[in-house]
């Protein structure tokens, strides 16, 4: 089974959501995200999503891309996030990474395979790459051992929705909304649904996506998702923030809160 899988049989046999948060690579240094992931973990997040910065991330609202913008001027690239990759896995965390897929297959799709593996990142979450035109991803992530999470929406039709599952591993990435990312006033009334028609075509855990800020909220898609995904509203924390150190206590605070809004979920 895979460290992601464990990760959330563990949440579930504890009675709760999984947590995870998402930060881009190098924002808003590559020692700076480093610092900041490492401090969610101390505050509860579960699994790290560690986002490969990109010029046109068309599934990202604009808090991610003003940050994944800091990070690509700033020099940032994929061996960079390689790296920190490995520097979060050291503490423990299960760390998947987000990408779209033009920066893997500059890298090449099997040596990144290999790459992440030997980092430790458990798999990849591709926005912009579907299971029809996959089987480059599909042959690497077997032959190294990685996760696969693809993603299903509100408009997913039936059919469309169990192909898709059938080729992840891992878990299932359900977006709430159709829209980009981004922290809302409230959660999406679709994606209670959405996420029982994921469960009636498979075991996967599903990780709930895109409009969650809030403590109250995490609790909210914690009482029918398996995991519950956050990204806009902890890199805002260090976007808004004056300084570095008034930007990770704001993340350790959110992130707390974050976390024990899974641990309570609202059923």
């Amino acid at each position: 089974m895979s460290r992601i899988g464990v990760a959330f049989d563990k949440a579930r046999a504890d009675g709760r959501a999984l947590l995870v948060g998402c930060m881009p690579a190098g924002f808003p240094t590559v020692e700076g995200s480093i610092a900041a992931m490492t401090a969610m973990v101390e505050a509860g997040v579960d699994v790290i999503e560690v986002e490969i910065p990109y010029s046109d991330p068309v599934m990202d609202g604009p808090v991610i891309q003003k940050a994944s913008d800091i990070a690509l001027a700033g020099g940032v690239r994929t061996r960079d996030t390689l790296r920190i990759v490995e520097a979060v896995a050291a503490t423990g965390a299960p760390v998947v990474t987000m990408t779209y897929w033009n920066p893997v297959e500059r890298y090449g799709v099997d040596v990144f395979a290999r790459d992440l593996a030997a980092a430790g990142g458990t798999g990849l979450i591709t926005p912009d790459l579907i299971p029809d035109e996959a089987d480059e991803w599909l042959a690497a992530s077997d032959a190294h051992g990685l996760d696969r999470t693809f993603l299903v929406s509100p408009s997913s039709t039936d059919a469309r929705l169990a192909m898709t599952v059938q080729h992840c591993r891992g878990f299932v990435y359900a977006t709430a909304v159709m829209g980009v990312t981004g922290a809302r006033a409230r959660t999406s009334d679709a994606a209670p649904t959405l996420v029982s028609r994921v469960r009636a075509v498979t075991d996967l855990p599903v990780g709930v996506g895109l409009g969650v800020g809030t403590g109250a909220q995490a609790g909210t898609v914690a009482g029918y998702a398996d995991g519950v995904i956050v990204g806009s509203a902890l890199i805002r924390c260090l976007l808004d923030a004056p300084s570095e150190a008034e930007g990770l206590a704001a993340l350790r605070t959110l992130s707390a809160e974050l976390a024990e809004g899974v641990r309570n979920p609202t059923r």
